[in-house]
């Protein structure tokens, strides 16, 4: 199993969330650390990330070696995730 890191900026989006959706996002989280790869993520163009969605709510994320980094984590239908994105 990965071991995981989460951005600043992602610590911060999920400390905001209501209980309920902190729960869906956080266990999809745990289960990317578990398989990285699932079959409803996509790699981004472009860029050494991955993204998954749980709800309304999109994860960004990458591997390096036994890490799963959480980069950002945001609104599904906001474009606005893919714009923090373009600046890590």
């Amino acid at each position: 199993m990965l071991r995981l890191d989460l951005t600043k900026k992602a610590i911060v989006f999920l400390d905001k969330l209501p209980p309920k959706q902190f729960k869906q996002v956080s266990k999809k989280i745990f289960s990317l650390m578990a398989n990285p790869e699932p079959h409803d993520s996509k790699k981004l163009k472009g860029h050494p990330y991955r993204g998954t969605d749980i709800g309304e709510y999109r994860i960004i994320y990458r591997v390096e070696e036994d890490v799963l980094k959480i980069a950002l984590v945001g609104k599904r239908n906001d474009s606005a995730v893919y714009k923090k994105m373009a600046r890590l």
